[in-house]
């Protein structure tokens, strides 16, 4: 199940909400959300979802003890790695098993059997919640949660569960236990469900029509390989955000408020602040936990830093492109801290925009392509070394055909919302004529949205597959 889906939209959410109100009490609340949760996850994992549960009471019981060895300090660390070992085993398990396997039987003499395991869907997002429990439980950051039900609905909550943003567990820990939903944040939440909708059935999955079109195969111009490029990067944008923004939008539902996982990527000035932006959720935790690791010595800055943007691009996908992608990205940011930020900041901002854009339109590229053969036939294609030619027809009547998408596409990666949001407090009328606007445009988006997905065949969200 997936929330762009009718079923979803139409009956399993508004039955969730409904039983969800009538439950007099957070405990009630509480349990009905975690039985949907799990409802949920069985949807599309029916086996999987034991090893979901297996993983949360085996965390659960690891929790406990270190929570109950913070005087033993060996302790505490014997099992912090017990679980370090026990998630990150089940996550190279299931997710790089087969990678590994055939990447080490290129070595002579070496013949491993390649498993062929099947992906459980959020395993990568589960995993790192989990993990941020324990590790800031480990430090003392929070408080044991005692509560199994308390922290199986932390884990499995459906709005985050499968493809983020990762929600730290410090900051719902208050909200599981005592939590109000009023009225604002239930038509806000309504409000960014609708946005992130639209944001995934009108614009990301015809972007990805003109995506498939160009990069399915056949020959492109050097105009074409970098209109297809920004066109995937909004794809992706859209994808993702959009996601995010109806977990978010179902979180305030709910009355949990999860933290921001982007903040207008395209508009960044240089590298770092683009992921500053971009997966908020994701780059936190990699800066968090694991950037200033002890290994490195007294060149731990940038050994962590390399080693974090080789975990980020590890984790988005067991394929060498996936790695290329993160080192890529870690490059740029290792030379703009070289640089420093007061020289970047001398440098006029056309030039930095034209320069971070550049940068960010290559990186998707290399996220996009997991064969490395066709990897090299795309940066050879963006500077016409294919013998392709300069521009083409095909991309100019597709630029025609779709102008109005794409348009609308790029306008929508303004803050628009955050505009309306500063109008509507400017005076009573304003404020009232905002929430009109509002609510006509949230009809809307939800009638174009709800048509486009009677007859949508390529609806899954990307992310999914990480």
């Amino acid at each position: 199940m997936v929330f762009s889906s009718l079923i979803f939209l139409y009956l399993f959410l508004p039955v969730c909400l409904l039983c969800y109100g009538l439950s007099p009490s957070i405990t009630g609340k509480n349990i009905v959300l975690t039985i949907f949760s799990l409802i949920f996850y069985a949807w599309g994992e029916p086996v999987y979802i034991l090893l979901l549960l297996a993983s949360v009471l085996v965390n659960y019981l690891l929790g406990l003890g270190i929570g109950a060895a913070r005087q033993k300090p060996k302790t505490g660390k014997f099992l912090l790695i017990v679980s370090l070992l026990f998630n990150i085993g089940l996550l190279l398990l299931f997710k790089y098993s087969a990678f590994l396997a055939v990447n080490l039987n290129r070595i002579p003499g070496v013949s491993l059997p390649v498993p062929h395991l099947t992906l459980p869907i959020g395993i990568s997002f589960y995993t790192f919640q989990i993990l941020s429990y324990i590790i800031d439980l480990y430090w003392e950051k929070v408080d044991v949660q005692r509560n199994p039900l308390h922290f199986l609905l932390y884990i499995s909550m459906f709005p985050q569960l499968i493809a983020g943003p990762i929600v730290r567990y410090s900051t719902i820990e208050n909200e599981i236990r005592t939590r109000k939903i009023n009225l604002t944040d239930f038509s806000d939440g309504l409000t960014r469900l609708i946005v992130g909708l639209a944001k995934k059935v009108i614009i990301a999955n015809h972007l990805s029509v003109i995506v498939d079109a160009f990069f399915g195969g056949g020959e492109i111009s050097v105009a074409g390989a970098w209109y297809t490029t920004a066109v995937y990067a909004m794809q992706i944008y859209f994808d993702f955000s959009g996601y995010s923004d109806m977990a978010i939008g179902m979180g305030l539902m709910f009355g949990f408020h999860f933290d921001e996982n982007f903040r207008h990527p395209f508009l960044c000035r240089d590298i770092s602040e683009f992921w500053q932006r971009w997966h908020i959720s994701l780059g936190t935790f990699f800066r968090d936990y694991l950037l200033y690791v002890p290994i490195f010595g007294k060149r731990r800055k940038y050994g962590g830093l390399f080693l974090v943007w080789f975990c980020t691009g590890f984790w988005h996908g067991a394929s060498w492109n996936f790695i290329i992608w993160g080192l890529y990205f870690g490059m740029f940011i290792w030379i703009e801290q070289l640089i420093g930020k007061k020289r970047i900041r001398a440098i006029p901002l056309p030039v930095r925009h034209i320069y971070s854009k550049l940068v960010i339109l290559v990186g998707f590229g290399i996220f996009y392509f997991e064969d490395l053969g066709k990897l090299l036939h795309y940066f050879r294609d963006l500077i016409g070394l294919n013998g392709n030619r300069l521009f083409d027809e095909v991309t100019a009547l597709s630029v025609q055909n779709n102008l109005f998408l794409l348009l609308a596409a790029v306008i929508c990666c303004f803050p628009l919302m955050d505009g309306l949001k500063k109008l509507s407090m400017k005076t009573p009328a304003a404020g009232r004529a905002v929430e009109c606007v509002r609510v006509v445009s949230n009809a809307v988006l939800l009638a174009v949205s709800s048509i486009l997905l009677v007859d949508a065949t390529n609806n899954p969200f990307l992310y999914f597959r990480f």
